[in-house]
């Protein structure tokens, strides 16, 4: 697991330890694992624009108990939101 996922479950569990599970869906993992390459590889607006979209998704189907999984789909968000408005700042 990189730092974002591991300070992620941290804090999770020091703000609320009784509501949070200690998973998170390999469908959630594989998101984040596709949008921080995509980042590290430079990859176009077009791509990461599709990974939003996969994000948006996923965010929707999963189940609101899974308080983890939506963070983790957060941070990625907003990791990638941050990366399109730097691309877009340097035009």
């Amino acid at each position: 697991m990189d730092d974002d996922i591991v300070s992620l479950i941290a804090l999770a569990q020091i703000v609320d330890p009784k509501h949070i599970n200690n998973r998170v869906r390999q469908l959630t993992l594989s998101l984040y694992l596709m949008a921080q390459c995509q980042l590290k590889l430079r990859h176009s607006v077009t791509s990461l624009a599709q990974t939003l979209d996969y994000i948006e998704v996923v965010q929707r189907r999963t189940p609101v108990h899974d308080t983890l999984d939506h963070l983790t789909l957060k941070m990625t968000k907003r990791k990638v939101m941050n990366c399109l408005t730097e691309k877009h700042l340097s035009l």
